[in-house]
């Protein structure tokens, strides 16, 4: 499975590359830090919910610290994702490296 550092994924955003960023965190983790333009489905919606995801771009997965996103992502790659790529460090490593305003919990 791919992996992406925080500081690359935040150059792919900059630059305008066309990727989604997908949160499988849960609500109330979603409400205490978030990046604006993630698209959220929480980890235990992602079977029911894969026709919201696209196939056709790169697919970043991201939660707490990267452990569910992995399994996410590896899920999506098992079920014809080829482009489903962990956020390492998730938006724990998001606020130290890229955003402080973020929130750490």
């Amino acid at each position: 499975m791919t992996e992406i550092s925080v500081d690359e994924l935040k150059r792919r955003h900059d630059a305008g590359d066309d990727l989604v960023l997908l949160d499988v965190r849960e609500p109330d983790e979603i409400a205490t830090a978030s990046i604006p333009w993630a698209t959220v489905i929480s980890m235990r919606e992602i079977p029911v919910r894969m026709n919201d995801i696209p196939r056709d771009k790169p697919l970043v997965v991201m939660c707490h610290h990267g452990g569910r996103s992995e399994r996410v992502a590896q899920f999506l790659e098992a079920n014809g994702y080829g482009n489903a790529i962990n956020l390492t460090g998730g938006i724990d490593a998001w606020s130290a490296s890229v955003d402080p305003g973020v929130p750490r919990y």
